[in-house]
């Protein structure tokens, strides 16, 4: 049996896609092993899969700024490299699959000593350090945006899109309504929050909560700890602190979608055609990934983006409805820009690059 190995991590972002992938690369044939760190998100997500066997290795975190960890973390890179090196040397895969994330350097770093061919997947507008210095050693590097393309060298970069978990593509809109105990006389508007970072969403959003009401049905996912509860026995407004299972059918029932521009969650509003409003993280809170990754959907004719900077309760409630007014353009941009099934074209590249 052909063997690949999967590396990715940090955070979630960095190990969804691979585990939409596996799957598809089981009924190809493939025995997948994984490479993580110890402690890392991907461990706790990968360990639930049954037959994939998980490896973790050393890895430090490549900073712009001053810290006392950047005297220790390049040791801990090298150590990682020498763990990856020996490992890909025993297993002998095919290929190697790099999602990003600053373990992926040690495992990418490791394949290119052991001749093995990497592809590594970008998943935003602008690669980041940690892809910049992985995509050095690729064979293939896929990217999410059609305007990535032109970071990397002529014929090294080809344009795939994210691969999208399939359970994702299989709500159902009744029972998402049943869920939230909605009916389906007024449109219901889905918003995204999660983590820290969607903390002024959240504020925002409350702050005209009775506006909204007036013309829609909420479903908030605001994050841990970010319910409110003098808001629960709100009729119309169901909040949430996170969903799994649920998310599908939530997701079916919802008409437009309020959320940051992380790429793989805007990703999977497209493969839904779920017109959505954008309110990328500020500066003062990243690298600047959201605003370009908002931007390019801004320009495809698939969103609209609010600035965070910009966002009152007026231009906040004003950017809502006119997403809703304008929904049957956003979903007509995305029909016709579809690139297709994102997973096939990425297992193709693995398969030539298997060969």
């Amino acid at each position: 049996m052909k063997k690949i190995v999967l590396t990715g991590g940090g955070t979630a972002g960095h190990v969804i896609p691979n585990i939409a992938l596996i799957p598809y690369l089981k009924d190809r044939g493939y025995e997948i092993h994984y490479i993580g760190t110890k402690d890392g998100i991907e461990s706790d997500l990968i360990s639930q899969i049954p037959e994939v066997k998980y490896y973790s290795v050393k890895s430090g975190k490549f900073r712009r700024y001053m810290d006392i960890k950047n005297i220790s973390d390049p040791f801990r890179v090298l150590y990682g490299v020498g763990q990856s090196t020996n490992i890909i040397r025993k297993l002998k895969p095919k290929v190697v699959f790099s999602k990003g994330g600053f373990v992926s350097v040690p495992v990418v770093i490791g394949a290119w000593v052991n001749n093995v061919p990497v592809i590594v997947h970008e998943s935003d507008f602008t690669p980041g350090l940690a892809n910049k210095i992985a995509t050095k050693f690729a064979k293939k590097v896929c990217t999410t945006f059609p305007e990535t393309v032109k970071y990397f060298k002529e014929g090294k970069a080809i344009h795939t899109g994210t691969p999208i978990r399939p359970e994702l593509l299989k709500g159902n809109k009744s029972f998402g309504l049943s869920i939230c105990r909605f009916n389906d006389e007024k449109p219901v508007i889905l918003i995204i929050g999660g983590s820290l970072g969607a903390v002024a969403i959240n504020e925002a959003i409350r702050n005209i909560l009775q506006r909204l009401l007036r013309q829609f049905q909420i479903i908030h996912i605001c994050g841990k700890g970010n319910i409110d509860k003098d808001l629960l026995d709100v009729k119309g407004y169901k909040q949430f602190e996170y969903v799994n299972d649920e998310l599908p059918h939530l997701m079916a029932a919802a008409d437009i979608v309020v959320s940051r521009a992380g790429a793989n969650t805007i990703h999977e509003l497209l493969a839904l055609k779920k017109p959505a409003l954008l309110i990328p993280l500020p500066l003062s809170a990243s690298r600047g990934d959201q605003i370009y990754n908002a931007k390019s959907f801004e320009r495809q004719g698939f969103s609209k983006v609010l600035f965070q900077e910009d966002m009152t309760d007026d231009t906040l409630y004003s950017a809502i409805l006119e997403v809703y007014k304008n929904r049957a353009m956003y979903i007509h941009n995305m029909k016709i820009k579809d690139i297709g099934n994102s997973i096939d074209i990425i297992l193709n590249i693995i398969d030539e690059c298997a060969k």
